[in-house]
């Protein structure tokens, strides 16, 4: 089985986010499996490979590239096009098309959609992201009504229903890095979270959306937008409710109900095991053999399959409306 190098622009500082944090959990996933490694490319760092020392090798074929930074995957795919890469998809949304030498393993079915309408001709997987074992129901005393997290909230959350909220209920708004998430969740009986109109504005998809998850399995009540991979588990009126409904009037009363006839919340165990290491692992096993299948077959053959181009849909059209024009008047 051929070596991963994991791709990272760096691994802190200016760097962190959800995106950084889920890609190192999907790198320890993967040491379980084969040999695998980060490779920084913007900034050097201690102890991690850097991608320019890394090509001056001359043979690496026996090596698969990870990419999953979306802001660099046109430029880097350009850069290794010679190679073997694999491209790892949080978000969706970068406006760049691949070949399809590239395999592209999505963390959501959103964006898994995404890519079989965009790049149908390459081989595509679904990897969920991990939801960790401290994740889960304490089942303490829950001192706080409604919690939210600053960031990534939008304008209506901070500035209109949280005012309101704050007026009948405890609520807590957390706006720096918190040390024990998973005791803060365990703390608090709602959960809010509305990132539209942050990707909105970001110009990508919400590409997994772990927070709200997390605060299910840590038995909170969650009130959220549905907005591109979060549509992947949530479900209103079943496990979660549709933040931002209609009006500010109707989520104050939604809330407040939920406040005073549901105490006790806990999802099924089994809906939580997608999410969790062991089925993770089992099916990046499937994929990274499948993938270690097909470099050894594009060593030997070329794709034969026509691209989807916006040129080749432009002559499709035109022949099917030729098409039917000719049945109808000839």
């Amino acid at each position: 089985m051929r070596k991963l190098y994991f791709l990272l622009p760096g691994t802190d500082g200016k760097f962190a986010c959800g995106g950084l944090w889920a890609e190192l959990k999907t790198v320890k996933l993967a040491q379980q499996i084969c040999r695998a490694e980060i490779v920084t490319y913007r900034q050097r760092e201690k102890d991690q490979l850097f991608l320019d020392d890394l090509l001056q090798k001359k043979k690496l074929d026996d090596v698969i590239f990870v990419l999953s930074w979306g802001f660099d995957v046109a430029q880097l795919a350009t850069k290794l096009k010679q190679y073997n890469v694999v491209y790892h998809a949080h978000s969706a949304g970068y406006k760049f098309r691949l070949p399809a030498s590239i395999p592209i393993i999505t963390v959501s079915r959103n964006t898994m959609g995404y890519w079989g309408q965009l790049s149908p001709h390459a081989l595509i997987y679904y990897l969920p992201n991990q939801i960790s074992a401290e994740f889960k129901n304490l089942h303490l005393e829950r001192d706080i009504d409604v919690l939210v997290q600053a960031r990534k909230s939008s304008e209506y959350l901070i500035k209109n229903l949280i005012p309101a909220l704050q007026e009948v209920c405890k609520v807590e708004v957390v706006n720096s890095y918190v040390e024990d998430l998973p005791g803060l969740f365990n703390q608090a009986k709602i959960y809010l979270y509305d990132s539209a109109e942050y990707w909105a504005q970001q110009g990508v998809s919400e590409g997994f959306g772990l927070q709200p998850l997390e605060a299910l399995a840590c038995g909170c009540h969650v009130f959220s937008s549905i907005n591109g991979g979060l549509s992947d588990y949530l479900d209103p009126g079943f496990n979660s409710y549709k933040i931002a409904g209609y009006s500010q009037e109707y989520d104050l009363k939604r809330i407040l109900k939920v406040l005073k006839t549901s105490a006790n919340f806990k999802l099924p165990e089994d809906f939580f095991a997608e999410y969790h290491q062991a089925n993770i692992i089992q099916r990046l096993q499937v994929i990274l053999h499948e993938l270690n299948e097909f470099f050894d077959h594009k060593i030997q053959h070329q794709s034969n399959i026509k691209s989807l181009t916006k040129i080749h849909v432009a002559q499709l059209s035109i022949q099917s409306k030729f098409s039917k024009f000719k049945k109808k008047f000839f």
